[in-house]
């Protein structure tokens, strides 16, 4: 396996910088090029202010900052990359580009060297077909900031040695990041993972199921994520998002998992990115997203009567709120003047038709996650408002948060958790990537709470194929059929991320 050593950043923007910073930090003497005049000697310059900002917040003395600015040096030539072990481009994403840049490096580099491209979305296969020894190439997929973002995708194109993978993973473990080592496929690992939570968010508001504002309350407070799928386009900008979308979805010939929505191209054309241009899914004040107040909570009603549905999973803390609520339980539905019902991957007004309820006297109750952090409530197509007011009260007592949806299958929580987890199941049915470096990719690279694997065990595997499996009956869409891998671990009663043993 090749020592590194020496390392060499092409491209002096906000990518390379931060790869220059990360590595100098680790102890690598670390070489800047940029074709543009200038522009490695102001990203040297940035990364050594950079240091000195960490010895004034006591991460580094004032001898260990010399030492790491020191090692960093800025080029004028490319020819000047020639002692590097390790070459890590970070130009513009075009593969004509990289490419070229590609082939010039090959005759700079010594034999030893590897190449890595920080591509985010093209095949790195593609660059590396330029090559004479395209065996000696890889990607090398770093998030912004790098120093912070404690992860990295090393990419194994077709032809990519075992030996250059291994010796990426090394390098990236020394500079303190999880190396997640991943198949050259379309969004590599972190961006084909991440597919579920947008283009579900974007269903969700499509059948006008929910708000923007409700579906990113509920992924935030009652789900555990930092942000819902419509806050975190507004932060990335649909223009660049909606592309990525597109470019999955094609890479992937059209995989209706990925599909995008026809939401987007109208807004994009509006110029509604987001945040940057002070509106998208949210306006933005002083760059603050501005939100509708929360809707009133009616005054309880205690001169109606509830039923629980028995088969209820949360029966007991139902009844006890409805009992707290000095609102008389009764027993049998015909009596009731609120209905309260709980499921799994179905919606209000196919669980009223199939148990004989009168649908414009029923209210769901998402299960999920329990009561103890938000509430969702669900009406049927024809709830009245009088019994969605009433049952809203109940749920909201104790200053408790309430989100009221509109009719669908699998809520809101269920369905969009559902699609993450699936889609990370088929991602190791295919082996695009270890169960261990799926789990850390999500969790480090797009912040959620657990990875998707675990996060479908703590769910329950079978709850989760039950979603899938009624929503796809329910809806036609290939969407939500289920990954070989969740059917057959529900099937023999095992984890999701029990790996599958080997053929050898």
């Amino acid at each position: 396996m090749t020592s590194i050593h020496r390392i060499g950043v092409v491209g002096a923007g906000a990518m390379g910088r931060g790869i220059v910073q990360l590595f100098s930090q680790a102890g690598h003497p670390v070489s800047c090029f940029d074709a543009a005049e200038g522009s490695a000697q102001k990203a040297v310059e940035f990364v050594h202010g950079m240091i000195d900002r960490a010895v004034l917040k006591g991460r580094h003395t004032r001898e260990e900052a010399d030492a790491i600015c020191a090692s960093i040096s800025a080029c004028n030539r490319l020819e000047e990359l020639a002692g590097c072990d390790l070459v890590i481009e970070a130009v513009v994403e075009d593969l004509g580009v990289k490419r070229d840049l590609f082939r010039a490096l090959e005759e700079v580099v010594g034999e030893h060297a590897i190449l890595a491209s920080n591509t985010s979305s093209l095949v790195v296969s593609d660059i590396a077909a330029g090559c004479r020894r395209p065996e000696r190439v890889a990607g090398l997929h770093f998030f912004n900031p790098v120093p912070l973002m404690k992860v990295a995708e090393v990419i194994a194109a077709v032809r990519t040695a075992p030996s250059t993978v291994e010796a990426l993973k090394a390098v990236v473990a020394g500079a303190g990041h999880r190396a997640v080592v991943t198949e050259d496929q379309p969004g590599f690992l972190v961006n084909h993972a991440g597919r579920g939570l947008y283009t579900e968010g974007l269903r969700l508001l499509e059948e006008r199921a929910a708000s923007p504002q409700d579906v990113d309350t509920l992924m935030r407070e009652a789900a555990g994520f930092r942000m819902g799928p419509f806050e975190l386009l507004d932060l990335t900008g649909l223009d660049v998002s909606g592309k990525v979308m597109e470019s999955i979805y094609q890479q992937f010939h059209q995989e209706p998992r990925f599909r995008p929505s026809s939401l987007i191209p109208p807004r994009v054309g509006a110029g509604l990115y987001g945040r940057k241009t002070g509106e998208g899914w949210y306006r933005y004040q002083d760059n603050m997203k501005q939100e509708a107040p929360r809707r009133e909570i009616p005054p309880l009603r205690t001169d109606l009567s509830v039923w629980i549905d028995p088969a209820a999973d949360d029966y007991k803390r139902l009844q006890g709120l409805v009992i707290e609520a000095g609102i008389e339980v009764v027993e049998q539905a015909a009596d009731g003047d609120v209905l309260v019902v709980q499921f799994w991957g179905t919606d209000t007004t196919r669980y009223c038709v199939e148990h004989g309820l009168d649908a414009a006297r029923t209210v769901a109750v998402d299960p999920l996650p329990g009561l103890d952090k938000h509430r969702t409530l669900m009406l049927s197509s024809v709830t009245r408002a009088e019994v969605r007011d009433a049952a809203l009260a109940i749920l909201a007592q104790q200053d408790m948060p309430v989100t009221v949806i509109s009719d669908s299958c699998g809520f809101v929580l269920q369905r969009i958790l559902a699609m993450i987890v699936n889609i990370a199941a088929d991602i190791a049915q295919r082996g695009i990537a270890s169960v261990e470096d799926i789990e850390d990719a999500v969790r480090l690279g797009l912040g959620y709470p657990q990875g998707p694997l675990s996060l479908g065990d703590a769910i329950g595997g079978k709850r989760v194929l039950n979603i899938l499996t009624r929503m796809h009956a329910a809806t036609g869409d290939p969407r939500y059929r289920p990954s070989p891998w969740l059917s057959r671990r529900v099937a023999l009663g095992l984890s999701l991320l029990t790996a599958e043993v080997s053929r050898r």
